[in-house]
């Protein structure tokens, strides 16, 4: 029962992919999951040991559940590509599935580096996930921001992952149109509707929250930068669930 699968999901990740598969290399299978990626992030990850399965992206949850019930092992660890194992919490990870003390899935927090530089604060210095877990007790649920549902109790890791999330602000802000788009159908099928409170003060809002009440001013100008991002985050997914909801004349 000690044995582990990486799971590993892709798209477009040829910067990342190498030195993610390597920072699993402890683990005794591990998959790549890829949504048809159109650079070489595939042909960079067979040159590793590891097992390649390509599916359409339709959400984030349902790719990982197909990669889950994929793999062999009863212990999953979830890696996405901008993000690194660090050998303190690779042996923190050993150590749980030797002796996991009645625990069916452990958090892990996320050192949040922001185009190239580590943010300390704006929400950053809570970031936390469950990223490794017994697959018979847990499953993804959620559109975007997935999140993992337990039938039992989560340990938490002391040591941090690193999370390179952004290679730039172009960057950043592709990911948040994408996350936007996929954010807004969701609302669009539970009937949600969009007005001024929702494109004005709930933007406005987020960039309060981030930027003052969780200290991002402390990280300098990046903190008044992450903060605004989070901001249009927040605008594009009722800008495009406002779109969604207009109907043809």
């Amino acid at each position: 029962m000690t044995k582990i699968t990486a799971i590993i999901p892709t798209l477009n990740e040829e910067i990342h992919i190498e030195a993610a598969i390597e920072s699993v290399n402890f683990a005794d299978e591990i998959i790549v999951i890829d949504s048809y990626s159109s650079d070489n992030t595939v042909q960079l990850a067979e040159k590793h040991n590891v097992k390649i399965i390509k599916r359409k992206f339709d959400d984030f949850s349902s790719q990982k559940n197909f990669a889950i019930d994929q793999a062999t092992n009863p212990w999953i660890y979830v890696l996405d590509a901008d993000e690194r194992v660090t050998p303190e919490v690779e042996k923190e990870i050993l150590e749980a599935v030797k002796n996991p003390k009645g625990k069916v899935g452990f958090y892990v927090g996320r050192s949040f580096y922001f185009v190239g530089k580590h943010l300390k604060y704006g929400g950053c210095q809570r970031d936390k996930v469950v990223r490794l877990f017994l697959k018979e007790f847990c499953v993804y649920k959620g559109v975007v921001h997935e999140t993992i549902y337990t039938e039992g109790d989560l340990g938490f890791f002391m040591n941090r992952i690193q999370h390179y999330s952004y290679r730039g602000y172009d960057h950043y802000i592709s990911k948040m149109n994408h996350y936007g788009a996929l954010r807004a159908k969701q609302y669009f099928s539970e009937g949600k509707k969009v007005n001024f409170y929702h494109l004005l003060i709930k933007p406005i809002a987020r960039f309060f929250i981030h930027f003052f009440i969780r200290l991002g001013f402390l990280d300098g100008f990046r903190g008044f930068i992450y903060a605004r991002a989070q901001a249009y985050g927040v605008y594009v997914r009722y800008i495009k669930l406002w779109a969604l909801n207009q109907k043809p004349d």
